[in-house]
């Protein structure tokens, strides 16, 4: 990293926490709260079968200030699964990375077989990526091989692509301590946080009410560049929106 390089937390959204809503009206929150970048849900607002969207979509986020962060695609490096027009709509989209998941067998259920599978399925997605200028990003989530932070980094190991990283997001019901020491484990590997308060299991909180595990959350990821993209706001409710974006931009600085 060049010495004069200031490392930014990017704040933003992730759509999928607006499923009902048109992508217009989701540009127009995020650039009406003050976020700057947008991870799109490949399954509503992103949609790889529909290429004149994707290109629109880029353009209203262009017309009102507003960056994109990644495609959120469901692509999950298993059988029937096609990379290419998930990448043909990151590349419409202007989107410099896309989410993947890590296969649907979490790290204890998999055997050598599903992770070779997803090795060499994520191994291909990301040198077809990284030809168009694109990152691959890992979801870090439960039942698949990026359930913990060490199978998270068993797997990034074995891909061995310059252009794979992680998201990273508090496990559900991990207390604060143990969560930052797993994030901690992943760095520098991680390029996005899903930002969200949940306690607990999936009882939705706001943001503020686990105020004390993002504050460490972002010291911890304070010295390198990394997008931290709200995702399923209390009761899935637009007006809460401006408020939890406040309460982001106040832990981020």
């Amino acid at each position: 990293m060049d010495a004069y390089h200031v490392c930014v937390i990017r704040t933003g959204l992730c759509s999928v926490s607006f499923r009902r809503l048109a992508a217009g009206r989701v540009v127009d929150l995020v650039a009406d709260t003050g976020l700057a970048t947008v991870e799109w849900g490949a399954d509503v607002h992103a949609p790889p079968a529909d290429l004149d969207a994707v290109v629109g979509l880029r353009e209203r986020c262009a017309a009102r200030g507003v960056a994109v962060a990644s495609l959120g695609s469901y692509f999950r490096a298993g059988p029937g699964d096609e990379f290419g027009p998930v990448l043909e709509a990151a590349v419409a989209l202007g989107a410099p990375r896309v989410r993947v998941w890590a296969g649907v067998k979490g790290s204890a259920d998999a055997d050598a077989d599903d992770v070779r599978e997803v090795v060499e399925r994520t191994r291909a997605a990301a040198r077809m990526a990284r030809e168009r200028g694109v990152e691959v990003a890992f979801e870090f989530h439960h039942g698949t091989l990026t359930d913990s932070p060490a199978s998270t980094l068993r797997l990034l190991d074995a891909v061995d692509e310059p252009n794979v990283s992680t998201y990273w997001q508090p496990p559900l019901d991990v207390p604060d301590g143990e969560a930052v020491a797993g994030l901690e484990a992943l760095l520098p590997r991680v390029s996005g946080l899903h930002v969200f308060s949940w306690w607990p299991g999936k009882e939705r909180l706001p943001l503020s009410a686990r105020a004390a595990l993002w504050r460490e959350v972002f010291a911890v990821t304070g010295g390198k560049d990394v997008d931290a993209l709200l995702e399923f706001v209390p009761d899935d409710d637009p007006a809460v929106l401006a408020r939890e974006a406040a309460t982001l931009a106040e832990l981020v600085a």
